[in-house]
């Protein structure tokens, strides 16, 4: 039987919404959808690219937390309100994910709070990266 570990970043919305930033069972590391929230300060950036490197750095913290890195990402999903707000990350999702090559899937949808303007979820299996390494954002 595969051991399944919460992970909590101490996000407010965590216990509102009663769900963990990641969750790891087995060798698979589920990571829910994170947003450019400062969860030690509760601010977000109003800019889409800051908010891509503070999902970034979030996602990171509970990839490592897990025992992996973006390395062993093999799935991600980008969620945004406007369509034209991906392609200004690229650059940013590029230092995580261009070695990597996860399969990725972009939707165009509404997010929880209007502030927010990128979400990101992803997948990741520990060991498979173990070859490569992905630096998480700078």
């Amino acid at each position: 039987m595969t051991q399944r570990r919460a992970i909590l970043s101490g996000s407010v919305f965590e216990e509102r919404i009663g769900y963990a930033r990641a969750v790891v069972d087995g060798d698979q590391v589920h990571v829910s959808g994170t947003t450019g929230f400062d969860y030690a300060q509760m601010t977000i950036s109003e800019d889409v690219v800051e908010q891509a490197e503070q999902c970034l750095r979030n996602i990171g913290a509970a990839l490592q937390e897990a025992g992996c890195s973006f390395a062993d990402v093999v799935r991600v999903r980008y969620l945004l309100p406007e369509r034209e707000d991906f392609e200004p990350c690229w650059p940013v999702l590029r230092k995580c994910f261009g070695e990597v090559r996860p399969a990725a899937t972009m939707l165009v949808c509404g997010l929880a709070d209007p502030r927010m303007k990128i979400e990101i979820e992803v997948y990741a299996r520990r060991g498979s990266g173990a070859d490569r390494a992905a630096d998480g954002p700078g």
